[in-house]
């Protein structure tokens, strides 16, 4: 399952600060059909993202009915990535392997 949409980075405060895209409500509720088939636990959705030049691997984090998609600094600092910035996300849902029976 592939997407693509654009958003801006926020920036979450706690003991230390994490970014993070959230997910637009179209694209959340499409993850939300599958999820049961993407999920391993605690409802995080496990994804391949690409946000310019830089790819990888993480897992989304359901909130208030959609999803954010967490920005490691690995992410953000080669395109200087900073809280307020308007991003465009190429993702893909890893669904987990159907096995026959």
């Amino acid at each position: 399952m592939e997407f693509a949409f654009s958003g801006r980075v926020i920036e979450w405060r706690g003991p230390a600060p994490y970014y993070f895209v959230p997910v637009p409500d179209e694209e959340s509720a499409d993850i939300r059909e599958v999820a049961a088939m993407a999920t391993y636990g605690w409802g995080v959705i496990p994804v391949e993202a690409r946000i310019g030049e830089v790819a990888f691997q993480t897992s989304l984090f359901p909130k208030d009915g959609g999803y954010l998609l967490p920005l490691k600094v690995a992410v953000r600092k080669p395109s200087g990535l900073t809280a307020g910035e308007e991003v465009t996300v190429e993702m893909t849902v890893r669904l987990h392997e159907t096995q026959p029976r």
